[in-house]
């Protein structure tokens, strides 16, 4: 049993714990924590029971305000605490104005894990590994000493993106092996590469104190609008539910235990249940503007393939994912007992009768994070979301969630509603009735602490956290899952490769200003898309197009989230079209009416007729000019694609375009010049125009039409090349096969 403690010749007291001070007893000859400091070996405290058996007993000796701590998951926590959309303060001042160090504990978190008994931390930036390792131990050593001594659970969202992530992380500490985004991994159509990213991030999140991972998103992605699409395995159920349980698997499982949980194992939290892919014309639910998800194509079955047949149906011995988290999406008419349409956190009959009673799951509900909030005074204000419960107040939308069957809040650090949601439920069904309630969430909860041994030791090497973090032998596989997950759907004349020392002539990329994820303003940018000091290494650059002998452009996919302030303050409603071309688009296809609608804000939310240009429509004028400066020598496009895109606009005036999800440039330019032959596949359709975007349902994948390219090629779901032509493999026989075509 691994206890950290100071040695000590007192009887029955072997010594105190050199974190917290708590008591190491001996009894029997074997030592335990005495976490709960009555000097005896109880349940809970006893680790050769299993983790059921001191779950429930852990969960009979908790007062109503600790399991309502338990049922906390902390807004984002940065280390340090920085400004920003989430500030903190040491001493009441700014970090940078204080004398902390970097792994010291902000003012508000001690104030959640010592008044509000919160366990559940969630964890964004990290100055270093070793940093964290610190904070980590910092923290426990906090808790243990506290109350019934329950460890802290921390998470992350994803952060082994190797550009920026669209989980607001910045990795960790810039040291962390580096694989492509979530779609990337899709499009090496691969298990066993999704499977080694969970075996090698699992390890780098548990050197960073990091037990649960808020991933993955396994929505199908069935509206190629959605601006959270390159966080998904896709649009095809099949490959999702394989590549969920394959991540799943790699994150949860240590070897050689008798259950597959050890002190390797990640808790595993699969998002969005029952599927937030379908969003009303691509709108994200972030915002008030896209709360609705709809099914016109009847399809809400599929939806729900990558949790029952993936995350729920594990090959290794965990057996299923150990949390879920709903989305903020209203699943519109979907409710088969109450038809009722409020968010699916709210929504008994998606949690318990569907989730709970339907599939058998018993593991963990989190909320997405702010669902109890009060709405914002605008709808593309970042703030909370209670979408279809607005009415309540906050203490009662605790109450109706908790009743619907969920166990925990995310992003919420007070538990002072949860206790009032208690006081309610006692009124209405009496205190048997919701003890009961609190200890069921209570049990789960713990059970996620107990199976990964934090009860024993949640403490870390600081030196071994900064050895396994970002180590080489997992850098190099991130580098090689970055170099299969490369689309190649280009390559007129036999292009590529490119023999090494050309000379390539590399444009500027200019992009407007704009707002970030948060509404925050973004300055105007032009700059290399490229690292010249990395190309140099495999070609002669200059910056004149006569003396070169090929151009490289990068460009992304357009941007651009389906509501405009400007229309509102010109008289609109402020719906706009979600754009997957460069050009200005002018949405003649819409709907004439809306399907879903809202009092408070408008009924009809179409915007037929209504035009839209997106951010970065300069990337389109960037392609034509380098088309023109280079006067016929070939122009290779490199395209970060985020979601689905209209490549019309440009495709017959290039010879070669590559696809990628975040790649370091390095990756790339060893596709460019053959060093590594492109192997990967399209996880998705890239739709022939935007008649066929608006024409889809939001619903239903593989429904729309294909871009066809200058060489005759469509490129449709698990398309891709490689030297010799079309890839034909195993993997295209396997997925094609699912296809549920609709035009």
């Amino acid at each position: 049993m691994p206890i950290n403690y100071v040695e000590n010749e007192r009887g029955p007291t072997l010594g105190y714990s050199s974190k917290s001070g708590v008591r190491i007893l001996n009894v029997d000859g074997k030592a335990f924590k005495d976490l709960n400091k009555d000097g005896k070996l109880v349940k809970y405290e006893d680790w050769r029971l299993s983790a059921e058996e001191r779950a429930k007993d852990l969960a009979s000796k908790m007062s109503v305000a600790q399991i309502a701590g338990l049922m906390l998951y902390s807004r984002h926590q940065s280390i340090p605490a920085g400004q920003g959309p989430f500030p903190g303060t040491y001493g009441g001042n700014p970090f940078f104005e204080s004398v902390a160090n970097p792994s010291d504990l902000s003012d508000q978190q001690k104030e959640f894990l010592t008044n509000d008994d919160l366990r559940h931390v969630l964890i964004t930036t990290v100055e270093s590994p070793e940093v964290a390792a610190q904070w980590n131990n910092n923290s426990q050593e906090l808790v243990e000493g506290i109350g019934l001594g329950i460890p802290i659970n921390t998470s992350s969202d994803p952060r082994h993106a190797s550009v920026a992530s669209t989980e607001y992380n910045a990795g960790a500490g810039g040291k962390i092996s580096m694989w492509p985004e979530t779609l990337g991994l899709a499009a090496t159509f691969d298990p066993e590469v999704t499977e080694d990213f969970g075996k090698i991030a699992s390890k780098e999140y548990r050197a960073l104190g990091i037990t649960t991972a808020l991933s993955p998103q396994i929505d199908i992605a069935t509206d190629p609008r959605w601006s959270r699409f390159n966080g998904t395995f896709g649009e095809d159920p099949s490959l999702s539910a394989d590549l969920a349980k394959a991540y799943v698997d790699g994150f949860q499982t240590t070897d050689d235990t008798i259950d597959g949980w050890g002190e390797e194992s990640v808790n595993a939290m699969v998002k969005h249940w029952p599927g937030g892919g379908s969003g009303e014309a691509g709108r994200d639910a972030h915002w008030g503007y896209g709360k609705f998800a709809v099914y016109p194509g009847n399809n809400f079955a599929d939806h729900l393939l990558p949790f029952t047949e993936g995350a729920f149906k594990l090959s290794g011995k965990t057996g299923k994912a150990s949390a879920v988290m709903p989305y903020y999406t209203i699943s519109v008419d979907q409710d088969d007992m109450n038809s009722e349409n409020v968010g699916n956190s709210y929504n008994k009959y998606l949690i318990s009768d569907l989730l709970r009673d339907r599939y058998g799951y018993g593991g963990v509900v989190c909320t997405d994070w702010l669902i109890t909030g009060d709405e914002p005074a605008a709808v593309d204000i970042f703030a909370g979301k209670p979408w279809g419960v607005e009415h309540l107040t906050v203490a009662e939308r605790h109450y109706k969630a908790l009743i619907a069957g969920v166990d925990q809040f995310g992003g919420n650090n007070e538990a002072a509603p949860i206790i009032e949601a208690y006081e309610m439920g006692v009124k209405e069904h009496g205190e048997e009735f919701m003890r009961k309630r609190f200890e069921t969430s209570a049990v789960r909860l713990l059970l996620n602490i107990f199976r990964l041994g934090l009860f024993e030791n949640p403490y870390l090497d600081v030196e071994k956290s900064a050895d396994t973090v970002g180590s080489q032998e997992f850098m190099a596989k991130g580098y090689d899952a970055q170099l299969k997950s490369i689309v190649m759907v280009k390559n007129k004349n036999q292009l590529l490769p490119l023999v090494k020392r050309k000379t390539v002539y590399i444009p500027k990329r200019y992009l407007a200003a704009g707002k970030n994820w948060f509404g925050m303003e973004i300055p105007e940018k032009y700059e290399y898309s490229f690292n010249l000091d990395v190309v140099r290494k495999y070609f002669n650059v200059t910056d004149k197009p006569d003396e070169a002998d090929f151009a490289l452009v990068g460009i992304s996919s357009p941007e651009g989230e389906g509501f405009s302030r400007e229309d509102v303050e010109n008289g609109g409603t402020g719906y706009v079209p979600i754009s997957l071309q460069y050009g200005t688009y002018t949405a003649e296809f819409a709907r004439e009416k809306s399907i879903a609608g809202d009092v408070r804000d408008v009924l009809d939310r179409t915007y037929k007729g209504k035009s839209f240009t997106p951010r970065n429509t300069t990337d389109l004028e960037l392609v034509q000019k380098t088309k023109e400066e280079m006067k016929g020598k070939p122009v290779i496009v490199s395209l970060l694609l985020s979601k689905p895109t209209i490549v019309e606009e440009f495709e017959c005036n290039i010879d070669a375009l590559l696809l990628n999800f975040g790649v370091q440039d390095q990756a790339l330019l060893d596709i460019l010049t053959g060093v590594t032959e492109p192997s990967g596949l399209l996880p998705m359709q890239l739709p022939a125009h935007m008649k066929t975007v608006e024409e889809q349902y939001e619903d239903v994948p593989h429904d729309m039409v294909c871009h066809l390219d200058t060489e005759g090629n469509e490129y449709d779901f698990a398309f891709g090349l490689n030297w010799s032509g079309v890839i034909q493999d195993d993997r295209t026989k396997k997925y094609k096969k699912n296809h549920k075509i609709r035009n």
